[in-house]
């Protein structure tokens, strides 16, 4: 368990130092606790997917949206091209519903709380995909979908696609 708390950090670490040195992002306020970069990281059109097939949250925000739009962030700063893809499936995938499937599924009034967050992603060219197969299980249609979200024919199959089309696979 305590290393899935820590292997998120670590991930984030790495993307935020990567290029660069990483030296300008640390500000360091002394001697004493600076840092020198050993291993440089560099990204060259990285291709990665997230597999959010669990929640796992870090207050009220899903650690994957986090991650995916830090990396976002990241890729414009360096001028890389890269290619994210969320797969949001099983115990995640009623985080892909418009507000009226989300408060009927959550039995709840509020409307998907991450719907904004969503687009925000997609707006920075992350692709979130769902899975056919989690929707059919709970009777539920594209209609259902939030606006730009993709349906796969299944998500395991489609994670071992983009992962034999090279993709690194993060599970946070």
């Amino acid at each position: 368990m305590r290393l899935k708390t820590i292997l998120p950090g670590l991930i984030v670490s790495t993307l935020l130092l990567a290029g660069s040195g990483g030296a300008a992002l640390l500000g360091a306020p002394g001697p004493e606790h600076a840092i020198r970069i050993d291993v440089p990281v560099v990204l060259k059109n990285p291709r990665v997917v997230f597999n959010l097939d669990r929640p796992v949250f870090s207050g009220d925000l899903p650690v994957g949206f986090r991650y995916m739009g830090l990396l976002a962030k990241r890729l414009k700063e360096l001028n890389t091209d890269g290619d994210i893809v969320g797969l949001l499936y099983g115990e995640t995938a009623y985080l892909t519903l418009n507000d009226q499937a989300y408060n009927a599924f959550r039995q709840v009034d509020t409307g998907n709380p991450y719907k904004g967050t969503i687009a925000d992603l997609q707006k920075q060219g992350v692709r979130i995909e769902g899975c056919a197969y989690s929707m059919k299980v709970h009777h539920w249609g594209n209609a259902d979908l939030l606006p730009g979200v993709k349906v796969n024919t299944g998500a395991v199959g489609r994670l071992i696609q983009l992962v034999q089309d090279g993709y690194v696979q993060i599970q946070p």
